[in-house]
């Protein structure tokens, strides 16, 4: 009997690669991998429906999920970040930790994005700020946004402002229009911050007076770490609802692969530390007796504390009317790894 074909989409990484490049294959199932940045897929999925596998927004999906999205997920977790830690401030601001983003103008990507879900609750729960504290600045169109096929609307109560068609949040932060915003690590120094079409660009601005909030993110990760058991995951794959009713039996397999996937590159990475990484394998060392155990770990049962955290955080940020229960997210016959 041939192996069924499955369109897939996802964002490359270590773990989910050798999937990806065919090292690792599920059982009776030929992948047709399309790779795309995490919103870009998530936003064809939500739109169009086109792939039997698809790697979404853990948040969105959630929220999707509860409306009666067609879909059920894998506990495959292959995104994780401290999102609370990549949050940059103007040094005119005023802002000197996290405490002071009361009152403060926050730009973020998206507001139902899980990254800003995990900010607005450590934000909340670790530094005593409020949603209901900060003026919300959001960048991504409806049109090409999450939000915009779930039926997003601001929470009653919340300061929300969309950053106007001509702007980037990255650029309004570099002129003080923004007293904080959520940009990625890697970002602070030319590149692509805006996640629309005119991709505005912000290399060639000054950015000497805008600064991390969090300037040792080692320290902020172990601790946040040592508080909650787990990194928070952004992403998680899920299989479309008419595939799954055609083949239950693939939600298994596929979990299996992406195990195998994720142990293939773990038995590897010493292997693919770049030369021009001098500390390299001293920081993996770091990693590994910083977190005990796996990072990155699978299952539902593993990932439980994490995924009711979030749901948490979803109902009481008014994402979310009625929580669902963790088992209800997932295939079923993978609900008991």
């Amino acid at each position: 009997m041939p192996d069924v074909q499955m369109g897939l989409i996802g964002s490359p990484s270590d773990v989910v690669n050798p999937l990806f490049e065919g090292e690792v294959k599920p059982e009776g199932i030929e992948l047709v991998v399309t790779r795309a940045d995490g919103s870009t897929g998530y936003w064809r999925q939500f739109n169009f429906n086109e792939f039997d596998v698809s790697a979404l927004s853990v948040a969105s999906y959630i929220i999707a999920k509860t409306k009666g999205y067609d879909a059920v997920a894998l506990p495959v977790f292959s995104s994780r970040r401290f999102m609370h830690a990549e949050l940059s401030y103007h040094v005119d601001s005023g802002i000197k930790g996290p405490e002071d983003l009361k009152g403060k103008r926050l730009g973020v990507a998206e507001y139902q994005m899980t990254a800003s879900v995990w900010l607005r609750g450590t934000l909340e729960h670790d530094f005593g700020v409020s949603q209901y504290d900060i003026k919300w600045f959001m960048e991504r169109t409806e049109e090409l946004s999450h939000g915009g096929t779930t039926g997003f609307k601001p929470p009653k109560g919340i300061s929300f402002t969309r950053v106007p068609e001509d702007k980037s949040m990255a650029m309004m932060l570099v002129n003080n229009e923004l007293d904080a915003s959520s940009l990625p690590q890697m970002g602070l120094r030319g590149g692509n911050f805006i996640d629309r079409s005119t991709r505005l660009r912000a290399q060639d601005a000054d950015w000497s007076k805008v600064k991390k909030l969090f300037p040792d993110l080692i320290s902020e990760g172990t601790r946040f770490y040592k508080k909650y058991g787990f990194i928070p995951a952004t992403q998680m794959y899920t299989i479309r609802g008419s595939t799954y009713e055609k083949y239950p039996w693939a939600a298994f397999n596929l979990y299996d692969a992406f195990v195998k996937s994720k142990r293939r590159a773990e038995e590897t990475l010493s292997e693919r530390i770049p030369s021009l990484m001098v500390f390299g394998r001293d920081y993996m060392a770091q990693t590994r007796r910083t977190f005990d155990g796996d990072p990155f770990t699978y299952g539902v049962e593993a990932n439980r504390p994490m995924l009711t955290t979030v749901i948490d955080y979803l109902h009481e940020q008014g994402l979310i009317t009625k929580k669902p229960k963790v088992e209800d997210l997932f295939a079923p016959s993978v609900v008991s790894l």
